[in-house]
């Protein structure tokens, strides 16, 4: 049986090559597309959403556009990842659910940034 495609696929889409500019100069941009499943990309979406400042410094990132190689913990083995997220401090796993939630996860992260958290 066919997998259910996802209902906010298309609203996700709708966003690509979206650039908006906030009045204090911060801007976001939306690289979003379709592409064929692989392993690396089960869900078959390639994806680049960027929030940066008044001095185009990306801030906030969140993106599948190459793996990163996750810490190494003492005792378990090498995690790569495609979808990952930045922030100003670091890159960490984002663990892909739907293409709603990660409309939800962005601005989140982004009111977590103006919120100062």
């Amino acid at each position: 049986m066919a997998k259910e495609r996802d209902a906010s696929l298309d609203h996700l889409l709708s966003f690509d090559g979206y650039v908006y500019v906030e009045d204090d100069g911060c801007w976001a941009k939306y690289e979003i597309r379709l592409v064929e499943p692989s392993a690396e990309i089960p869900h078959g979406i390639r994806y680049n959403l960027t929030y940066h400042d008044k001095y185009n410094r990306r801030i906030i990132g969140f993106d599948n556009a190459h793996a990163v190689k996750m810490k190494k913990k003492k005792y378990c083995g090498r995690k790569i990842t495609w979808d990952h997220e930045h922030d100003r401090k670091r890159v960490r796993a984002y663990e892909f659910e739907s293409a709603e939630q990660l409309i939800v996860d962005f601005h989140k992260a982004i009111d977590g940034l103006k919120k100062g958290k």
